[in-house]
């Protein structure tokens, strides 16, 4: 990836900007070091897994030293054991406990993993890259069990956060959780389910209509990207593949043929299942007759990594998910290129489809970086994001059980079981009254808006959740507001403080004067009465329209 950027001394309200867009939130810490590091070098060593340290040394100087980042994976839950279950007379969970259901075929699992390493991981752009990769190529625990599997599935995101964009393709479709989600496992080869081979080119890569370079519509209004016929030659050329070996079952495997289900490693070709007819693919691409699953495969992905679309497309998935809701054409067209060439800077390897170009022309565009923020910039910020970032803020910690079935399902965004293939929301919902889009919105309503203070009492006020005896390693969830108490005795000074973190500037002079004011109806004398200041101005700084829409 080449050399770090030389710093540049970056602003506060830059700095914060940047760690809504590529952490799970800004932290004190996090913030100095990228006002000290700047945009290019702080992304560049995200990318690189890295960071530079200083070893101490008593004849001289600190000596610097490359320090590995450590890596954030999923490794709660179960093992492959449930897909190797064959007793005919007893089920898999008799005389494994009350949370067999919950460790071996749930998502809770991963969700534990999620957030403590959401909150506390220094891997921070990595993980947010896999959650943006995770609300496009979504599979989800509604439809498919396995702890196991969801977990190889969610980690195999996380490795290609960073990688190409052909290559992660090849590894969703090769996946036996998305054959499992998307009906593409042990395929029909004369009649197959085209479910996978539709959402492939509609999710996944392309989208539905024809793009031009900035993500415009090709001649100003909708031509299709491909028919029907067009997918059942996809699901055709995508025939041929069963599970991996290992899984087993008291009644044998079915169809004749294949492997039990088993979602340890990748999907396996049959050359018996696979439809060997000739198809015309997109791009100009075509299967000649007696073509081979894997070849077959190959093609496919020719045909996508070729095509107009994939660039545009893909580039404004990450720009919504990162930055703003709305990018301008000329923001898109930008981070296009830098898909297309597999460069930016000195970032990438020249190979199409390098998302660590691509990711870093998102972060490091004008339009991300400007001081001059635009009238329709910004996003909301989701429910998954709102839990993170006030738990970074607040110096919090948590082992995420409290984030899933509790205020997961309560704000409409659950991790890992999202309602449908088209995720928790749709990338063109429509802000009421205006002329833009605003994907979390789709689950925004009056109920989630009186949630999220819900949440910012729960935890400042109501002292969050202790540790459950029933989650491994568990320590609850709960802010630690001591670091802000030398500042509690002036109440200007610890809006500020916590408004300069949490916003990157401060609060509108209306609402500065009405916090301080609501800070200083609290006395200063006690430990308790600093304590009450301090919850008073992070309650109400965190709950300001400011802090929900990223800008």
């Amino acid at each position: 990836m080449g050399g770090a950027p030389k710093a540049q001394v970056m602003t506060q309200a830059d700095a914060v900007r940047l760690a809504n867009q590529a952490t799970f939130g800004p932290t004190e810490s996090l913030v100095t070091q990228i006002r000290e590091w700047g945009a290019a070098r702080w992304v560049s060593e995200q990318m690189s897994l890295q960071r530079q340290a200083f070893k101490p040394s008593p004849s001289g100087p600190r000596v610097p030293v490359t320090v590995p980042l450590p890596r954030s994976r999923y490794t709660s839950g179960g093992t492959n054991a449930v897909h190797k279950h064959t007793s005919q007379s007893a089920d898999f969970c008799d005389n494994r406990g009350d949370q067999c259901w919950r460790d071996w075929y749930s998502s809770t699992p991963l969700v534990w993993d999620f957030y403590r390493n959401a909150v506390t991981g220094q891997d921070q752009l990595r993980q947010r890259v896999g959650l943006a990769l995770q609300q496009m190529m979504v599979v989800s625990n509604y439809e498919v069990s396995g702890t196991y599997g969801l977990r190889n599935y969610h980690n195999m995101l996380l490795d290609h956060a960073f990688g190409n964009y052909r290559d992660l393709l090849r590894k969703v479709i090769l996946s036996p959780v998305m054959g499992d989600y998307l009906d593409h496992v042990n395929n029909d080869k004369d009649a197959p389910n085209e479910n996978f081979a539709r959402e492939l080119l509609q999710l996944f890569s392309l989208g539905t209509c024809l793009l031009n370079p900035d993500g415009s519509l090709q001649g100003g209004s909708c031509t299709p990207t491909y028919d029907n016929e067009r997918v059942r030659a996809y699901a055709h050329a995508l025939t041929g593949w069963t599970y991996p070996p290992g899984g087993a079952t008291p009644w044998g495997c079915w169809p004749r043929g294949a492997n039990c289900q088993f979602y340890d490693g990748d999907m396996v070709s049959v050359a018996s299942f696979h439809n060997t007819a000739a198809r015309s693919l997109l791009s100009g691409v075509s299967l000649p007759s007696g073509n081979t699953a894997p070849a077959a495969l190959e093609a496919v992905l020719d045909s996508i990594m070729a095509h107009q679309n994939v660039a545009p497309f893909v580039s404004r998935h990450l720009i919504q998910q990162l930055v703003t809701s709305n990018p301008s054409p000329a923001y898109v067209q930008r981070v296009a290129g830098a898909f297309n060439t597999g460069r930016h800077g000195r970032l990438g390897t020249g190979r199409k489809g390098d998302l660590a170009a691509t990711v870093a022309a998102v972060l490091l565009d004008a339009d991300a970086r400007s001081t001059t923020v635009a009238s329709s910039a910004g996003r909301l910020r989701e429910p998954i994001q709102l839990f993170t970032g006030v738990l970074r803020a607040l110096n919090g910690r948590t082992d995420g059980d409290a984030l899933g079935w509790w205020w997961g399902e309560e704000m409409r965004q659950h991790a890992f079981r999202p309602p449908s293939v088209f995720n928790f929301y749709s990338p063109d919902y429509p802000v009421a009254g205006t002329a833009l889009v605003g994907p979390a919105f789709g689950i925004h309503n009056a109920n989630t808006a009186l949630n999220r203070i819900n949440y910012l009492n729960y935890l400042i006020f109501w002292n969050g959740s202790g540790a459950s005896s029933s989650v491994p390693g568990a320590v609850g969830t709960r802010v630690d507001l001591s670091v802000f108490a030398a500042d509690a005795t002036d109440a200007g000074r610890l809006v500020d403080r916590i408004s300069l973190l949490a916003l990157g500037e401060l609060l509108p002079t209306a609402s500065r004067t009405a916090v301080i004011s609501a800070v200083n109806q609290f006395g200063s004398g006690t430990t308790s009465d600093r304590t009450n200041r301090v919850r008073q101005a992070a309650f109400l700084v965190l709950a300001s329209p400011q802090y929900h829409l990223v800008r």
